[in-house]
């Protein structure tokens, strides 16, 4: 589901994966085909938040933002994806900038399972899980952006 009708088909694209206590944040290259996790931002109020969001945005360049958007199971929009709906849309009053939402039901799981498989051990899965949900959030999306 996009927020703006006019997301940028090409350049460096920032993903959130916006948790209650964490936000994972991954990023892809301009050409869109390397995706790197980047860090894990502990959550604290929303202006401090969106200042660490910002300054990765512009670090590295991007030119939208991609938030995953926890749809329930069964399609439906809960609690979390109304959350993550809020981020976005108050992300978008600091500043204009292109941001699609990507269903990201189970990303986490995966990335927890890609981790495991490579020999990643639970303290540091847990340390890094985030970013790597965000780098499979901003995979579909880019992905879902392909057609």
């Amino acid at each position: 589901m996009s927020e703006t009708a006019a997301f940028p088909a090409d350049g460096p694209l920032l993903a959130l994966d916006p948790g209650e206590k964490t936000i994972g944040v991954a990023v892809s290259n301009a050409a869109r085909t390397v995706i790197t996790p980047v860090e894990t931002i502990r959550r604290m109020k929303f202006t401090a938040d969106a200042k660490r969001i910002f300054a990765l945005y512009d670090e590295f360049g991007c030119t939208g933002l991609v938030i995953g958007w926890p749809l329930n199971m069964d399609g439906s929009v809960g609690p979390r994806a109304q959350s993550a709906k809020a981020l976005g849309t108050n992300l978008k009053r600091l500043r204009e900038i292109p941001v699609r939402y990507q269903d990201e039901r189970l990303s986490s799981d995966k990335a927890e399972e890609r981790l495991r498989a490579a020999g990643k051990k639970r303290d540091e899965i847990d340390r890094v899980v985030d970013a790597h949900a965000a780098a499979i959030i901003l995979e579909d999306a880019i992905e879902a952006l392909a057609g």
